[in-house]
């Protein structure tokens, strides 16, 4: 089967399984929202890279600071990790935008990053025009949270965990950080933090006199293409 058709098959599967887990409003929304710009970035730059659509979904519902709702046009949520990816034309959103709308933009973007997304604008033109920068840029930024995917076996529940939450923190992490976010002991938290040491995944940072662990970061790793099909 030609790539094109195998990017169909799975793509027609993953819209019809999030259309029926929805209703009224929000099934709507993806009916409405999911349009050509969403299936072009999908087919051009998401399939190349993962091959499925594995943990991403389309429009995906928050609430704003006002508590409105407000759709995502992707979230990509594997574990403890959250992007949002957003396909942004120059026309709409630049152009076209006035001074409230903008700032509006601004403080949306800030709210979902105290929600704890990474916030991923994608440029139309280069879904339609450059998507191979795009598959490099974007191999570059996700390359360590689907490693743990790939090599899902050589890692416990908790060690995935752990892992996803470290990389997804952007800073070197505590064991007390890690046990609370993750609802567990301290003493766990750390014998998870050493395994995956030991893994080669993530690293220890020593305190001021070098006897003593207190952060662990993780290890960056680059991803070759062939990484990618997990």
């Amino acid at each position: 089967m030609m790539n094109h058709e195998l990017f169909e098959d799975a793509y027609n599967d993953w819209l019809r399984s999030h259309l029926h887990k929805r209703s009224g409003e929000r099934k709507g929304r993806l009916e409405r929202g999911h349009q050509h710009a969403e299936k072009l970035f999908l087919q051009n730059v998401w399939w190349p890279l993962f091959g499925h659509f594995h943990h991403l979904h389309p429009e995906y519902e928050i609430l704003d600071w006002r508590g409105r709702p407000y759709f995502l046009d992707f979230a990509w949520l594997p574990g403890h990790v959250k992007i949002a990816f957003e396909i942004k034309g120059f026309g709409p959103h630049v152009r076209d935008m006035d001074r409230k709308h903008y700032c509006y933009e601004l403080n949306r973007e800030t709210f979902l990053q105290s929600l704890g997304f990474r916030v991923v604008a994608i440029p139309y033109d280069d879904v339609a025009e450059r998507p191979d920068l795009l598959v490099s840029l974007l191999r570059a930024l996700l390359g360590q949270f689907a490693a743990v995917s790939k090599n899902f076996d050589r890692f416990t529940r908790i060690e995935r965990d752990v892992l996803l939450l470290a990389m997804g923190m952007n800073k070197p992490v505590r064991p007390i950080e890690i046990a609370a976010a993750l609802h567990i002991n301290r003493r766990t938290a750390v014998s998870a933090l050493q395994s995956l040491c030991r893994k080669g995944r993530l690293q220890a940072i020593y305190g001021g006199r070098a006897t003593k662990v207190c952060r662990y970061e993780p290890v960056r790793q680059g991803l070759h293409n062939t990484e990618w099909q997990w």
